[in-house]
């Protein structure tokens, strides 16, 4: 569960779209979820730079071109000039998450963003919103790490399930989430394979994928 000072910051950076004139909740999740997705892209690219740097080799399947690539978020969070900064996301970074799967249009992942559009138009307003996402995320990974019942990916959980909440309907539809101990507890019964097919026809934030993702990952460990 989001609470202190998590739920604040999360309240602060919901309220920061609202008073900039993006007021459609759906609206709101979708823009952070998007901006959440990119900086996703730029921690798993600086994983794999810390482990060829280890292992003093190339980056394997590098996903940008460097570091100085503007698609990414450890790149355009620094740049002082606010307008820049929209260009790389909105012209840059944005239309490469949307275009990840290729341009064929035949995938899911194609299906579901071939209508995603970018709605921050106001430089300020980006900025405030990244820098608020960065200092979210910092605070989500040290609690995850003085934590011993959640990890990570369970805060993760919690945080887009406290933004579904904001979502008028919420109140109707009841939890979007199953907790983590039920869910674990269910992949491990199924025993799913690398080769089965997985089925979540009732996905919320995707608790039930990861949890099979991970456990197919522990079974290849």
């Amino acid at each position: 569960m989001i609470t202190g000072e998590l739920r604040s910051k999360v309240d602060k950076l919901w309220e920061t779209f609202w008073s900039n004139g993006i007021s459609n909740p759906i609206s709101v999740i979708e823009q952070i979820s998007y901006l959440l997705f990119i900086k996703r892209l730029d921690d798993l690219e600086l994983t794999k730079e810390k482990k060829a740097q280890r292992l003093n080799r190339p980056v394997k399947d590098p996903i940008f071109s460097g570091k100085d690539d503007p698609r990414r978020w450890s790149y355009f969070k620094n740049l002082d000039n606010p307008e820049e900064k929209l260009q790389a996301v909105r012209d840059q970074a944005f239309p490469f998450i949307k275009n990840l799967k290729g341009e064929a249009g035949d995938s899911t992942y194609a299906h579901h963003m071939k209508d995603a559009i970018f709605l921050i138009a106001n430089p300020a307003l980006l900025a405030s919103v990244i820098e608020q996402i960065d200092k979210i995320l910092d605070l989500l990974d040290k609690q995850a790490q003085t934590s011993q019942d959640q990890s990570y990916v369970d805060l993760m959980g919690d945080l887009y399930e406290y933004m579904l909440s904001k979502l008028t309907q919420a109140g109707q539809n009841g939890q979007f989430r199953t907790p983590r101990h039920i869910i674990k507890m269910m992949v491990e019964l199924m025993d799913p394979g690398p080769r089965e097919i997985i089925c979540n026809p009732a996905c919320g934030t995707g608790g039930f994928l990861v949890a099979v993702a991970e456990y197919l990952r522990g079974l290849k460990e």
